[in-house]
């Protein structure tokens, strides 16, 4: 189980460090274009990326493996990550990078609510006292 936690931070905090740099690239990218424009020219990189990564992992095969029920809701997840891309996108063009970004971050808030409702995991106090500390640095930064 340890090794799972290690991999899981490790991978987390790779997603953090892109994230950020993201959330720079874009703010320079869309100074001077329509964001739902850039939102589409950075979907596109996406899309040949990933697309390239799993055909050179050879996992293209697993495709018509995939149940109903789990592509109905990798649909719903991608169709919230465009909706979240289009609005962050938008956000940057009116705001600096550095307030869009943890109000974005609020969304962990919400991911705490919605496993408890949805995922049935349990709260500890640990994550209680976390969440809160993000929520508290998240309206200190916005003040």
């Amino acid at each position: 189980m340890l090794d799972n936690e290690v991999n899981s931070i490790f991978y987390a905090l790779l997603s953090a460090f892109f994230a950020a740099l993201t959330t720079i690239f874009a703010k320079i990218g869309v100074e001077a274009i329509n964001p739902n424009l850039a939102t589409a020219i950075r979907t596109v990189v996406i899309l040949i990326m990933v697309w390239g990564w799993v055909l050179a992992k050879g996992q293209l095969n697993t495709l018509l493996t995939i149940s109903p029920k789990t592509l109905l809701f990798l649909v719903f997840s991608g169709l919230s990550t465009g909706f979240s891309w289009l609005f962050y996108f938008r956000a940057l063009q009116f705001g600096k990078a550095s307030l869009v970004a943890p109000l974005d971050k609020l969304s962990l808030v919400l991911v705490l609510i919605f496993s408890v409702f949805f995922l049935k995991e349990q709260l500890t106090l640990q994550v209680i006292l976390g969440t809160g500390l993000i929520l508290t640095g998240t309206l200190i930064l916005i003040r």
